[in-house]
């Protein structure tokens, strides 16, 4: 599972992106794989792992709020 969100405001020069996903690991972990930066660059990237799926989703849906609140929108 993976979410693209942009924040565009050409008003304060803010073209940015945001990327929430959900991969197995070899371990039988479930990683919460966060990407963000400008668009049109690599940007940073952080692997967050949980135990289980539904932790893992919980994370996803705590970060996609909070990413919402900062104006960012899905795609």
């Amino acid at each position: 599972m993976t979410l693209l969100m942009h924040r565009i405001d050409p008003a304060k020069n803010a073209y940015r992106f945001y990327t929430l996903s959900l991969e197995p690991t070899l371990f039988g972990d479930v990683a919460l794989v966060r990407r963000w930066g400008r668009i049109g660059t690599r940007g940073r990237q952080i692997i967050e792992l949980h135990p289980d799926t539904p932790s893992a989703f919980r994370a996803l849906q705590h970060h996609r709020s909070n990413r919402q609140r900062h104006g960012y929108r899905l795609i």
